[in-house]
């Protein structure tokens, strides 16, 4: 488990383990509150266990995605780890972003 820590540590830039904590509880948070809004926003637009795969996968990536990246920002800035956040939002929005589009130095 210590090898897992330090990888994390060293991984994303931090320096201790009180910060690597935060930012852990940071994704908690904004995984247990969107699981809320995933709840609510579901039911108010009338998703539920008839309601067809794509369409409720339509509805994910339109509601529970964006509302993901929100809640991460502003946990990341009440928390006090902003910029940290921030650069992982960039990153990750890159990575899938780079799914969807070649890169402009790739050959066909």
């Amino acid at each position: 488990m210590s090898k897992l820590i330090e990888k994390l540590m060293k991984r994303w830039g931090v320096e201790s383990y009180g910060g690597l904590l935060l930012i852990l509880v940071i994704f908690s948070l904004t995984g247990i509150t969107v699981l809320y809004v995933r709840k609510f926003m579901f039911g108010w637009i009338g998703v539920n266990a008839e309601t067809p795969i794509l369409v409720e996968i339509v509805a994910w990536i339109i509601i529970v995605f964006p509302a993901y990246q929100v809640l991460l920002l502003l946990y990341g800035f009440i928390l006090g780890q902003f910029e940290f956040v921030w650069n992982f939002e960039k990153k990750s929005l890159h990575r899938i972003k780079s799914l969807f589009v070649r890169g402009e130095n790739t050959q066909p």
